[in-house]
């Protein structure tokens, strides 16, 4: 009766603090999506523009992981996934497609979480001197065009669940998340629908 939590939102709206939170209360791995870039960002030049192929690469390093969960996570664990995808997005639509499958072939409930922030807020926790050490974005400018412009990845799913964690904290959206799953699980496996 495993899940497979797919957090998305923008950098710096508190996927992967949130997963922490979530993570101990449903007993899951946290996979976060700096797990699969990093790996490849940290060989380029800093200074540098990225290459044009580089996520080509980091979508590898995803393929693996999701390949290796698939072929040795044992049957029970669940596992939070992070990804910043964007509506419109191909490369984005690809890579929630590789949860999505990941999770057919273990047969753990695919639930997708939209989490979404309001903009300045977003530009506010973007911001944070912190996140430099994990090669994740601070650019501000970039965050208040993003969000001006775009939206976050929003597939149709019957679990999808879109929370705005503007004025909520990790540990609220954790749980408002959690109940989310424990009524996800309970409808997948109640009697009358097998």
């Amino acid at each position: 009766m495993s899940v497979f939590v797919l957090l998305l939102g923008f950098p710096g709206v508190g996927k992967l603090t949130i997963a922490k939170e979530l993570g101990s209360l449903i007993s899951a791995k946290i996979v976060d999506n700096h797990w699969f870039n990093n790996p490849i960002l940290r060989l380029l030049d800093e200074a540098a523009p990225l290459p044009k192929g580089v996520w080509e690469y980091t979508g590898r390093v995803r393929q693996a992981v999701l390949d290796a969960i698939t072929a040795y996570g044992g049957p029970s664990p669940n596992f939070i996934f992070t990804h910043a995808g964007v509506e419109g997005d191909e490369r984005s639509t690809r890579t929630y497609q590789q949860f999505v499958e990941a999770a057919g072939h273990r047969a753990a409930v695919f639930i997708p979480v939209r989490l979404i922030c309001a903009e300045g807020e977003l530009a506010y926790r973007v911001s944070s001197p912190a996140r430099r050490d994990h090669l994740k974005t601070t650019d501000v400018e970039m965050s208040r065009s993003r969000s001006q412009q775009a939206l976050v990845l929003d597939i149709p799913h019957q679990h999808a669940l879109t929370l705005d964690v503007t004025f909520m904290s990790p540990s609220e959206s954790a749980a408002a998340i959690r109940d989310h799953v424990v009524t996800c699980r309970a409808e997948r496996y109640s009697p009358s629908r097998r």
